[in-house]
């Protein structure tokens, strides 16, 4: 094995432990007490533990093994086998290490919601990130997306779970007000798996209409050693041909970009706009998994 390869195989593992640990604090710490209604085949492993105690992590592997065999030939098997090992470590993290943590006691039952709902997506994203998967409702999210590439992996992950908090809710939570805690957590953590995984490679881009184009493109390669791109566009009102600045780069360095462009022409017209992901030379490297 390379030593490439021995490194992403750390950062796996490391991101598999953290995503176990986040799931399993949200679960076993804060959601068991309060009876929150679920997601995923967590969701259904909960409805074991509520009533027999069974460990969930354990629980899930179980009711993935029919899963497995649906979702091998879509997903491919170097994909199944990175899930595994997701799953394996997850629930060593999830059913062992997490229970073990002192429990944070909390009265106020919204703020325990958004918490169990931040958690638990901040703990999904962290396994997507690295084209994995916990395995149960993540191989039929996972087999969606595949499928329509198109639609937010946040939005799939809301819409599956909505089937799963209604089981929960008629199992044992028995209120309609646990089934809307369900579904804010649900939402919550759609949310976080969004924006962590954007933000992960997002960033700020600019574009500069200008007729000092290489003077602005100068301070910014002194100001925040960025690099440009410069073309020429025609205006369609006057029809008037000036030259257009782009530039990428980060949050904070959006303030230095604006600032000396506006320095060298305060006539520029300027649009900051953000970017959700950015990759080349100076930004992430696009990596093939």
């Amino acid at each position: 094995m390379s030593s490439e390869k021995r490194k992403e195989l750390l950062i796996d593992i490391i991101m598999d432990a953290l995503s176990g640990l986040c799931i399993g604090v949200a679960l076993y710490n804060f959601a068991a007490d309060a009876k929150f209604p679920l997601t995923g085949l967590t969701g259904i492993a909960m409805i074991f533990y509520q009533y027999w105690g069974w460990k969930i992590g354990i629980m899930t592997i179980i009711m993935n093994i029919p899963l497995i065999f649906w979702a091998y030939k879509v997903l491919g098997r170097k994909f199944m086998i990175k899930s595994f090992k997701t799953m394996a470590i997850g629930t060593v993290m999830m059913d062992f290490v997490a229970p073990l943590l002192p429990r944070v006691e909390i009265d106020n039952i919204i703020l325990n919601a958004i918490v169990v709902g931040v958690l638990t997506g901040m703990g999904y994203a962290l396994v997507y990130m690295r084209n994995s998967s916990t395995g149960g409702a993540d191989f039929i999210m996972m087999i969606i997306k595949a499928k329509q590439p198109h639609i937010s992996l946040g939005r799939i992950f809301f819409i599956v779970d909505v089937v799963i908090i209604v089981i929960d809710t008629l199992a044992y939570a028995h209120s309609f007000e646990a089934l809307c805690y369900g579904f804010i957590i649900s939402y919550i953590g759609s949310l976080v798996v969004d924006k962590v995984m954007i933000s992960a490679d997002s960033g700020m881009m600019c574009m500069i209409v200008t007729n000092k184009a290489e003077a602005i493109a100068d301070a910014i390669d002194k100001a925040v050693e960025r690099g440009t791109t410069i073309f020429t566009a025609k205006g369609g009102y006057k029809g008037d041909v000036r030259q257009v600045l782009m530039c990428a780069c980060s949050d904070k360095q959006m303030y230095q970009v604006n600032r000396v462009a506006k320095k060298i022409d305060v006539d520029a017209f300027i649009v900051i706009m953000e970017s959700k992901a950015v990759y080349g030379e100076g930004f992430k490297r696009f990596k093939m998994r």
